[in-house]
């Protein structure tokens, strides 16, 4: 399992690539339900982590596929 620093460091990086070169998307990011913890005191760990990476990695490649941008 990845570490929680590099996750977060990946995670930052990907939502900074969306703001500055994808702003169409960026601003839906907020409104993500994964973004929105269920719990009062969830628990955030490698997999939660892990599984927000991937689900930004998945945006992002869909809306490059749909917009036809490379």
């Amino acid at each position: 399992m990845e570490s929680i620093t590099k996750l977060l460091n990946e995670i930052t990086l990907i939502t900074l690539k969306m703001e500055t070169k994808y702003p169409e998307i960026y601003k839906f990011l907020d409104e993500d339900t994964l973004t929105l913890p269920v719990r009062e005191h969830p628990k955030i760990n490698s997999e939660v982590l892990l599984d927000y990476l991937e689900s930004l990695k998945q945006l992002l490649f869909h809306h490059k596929e749909t917009h036809r941008i490379n």
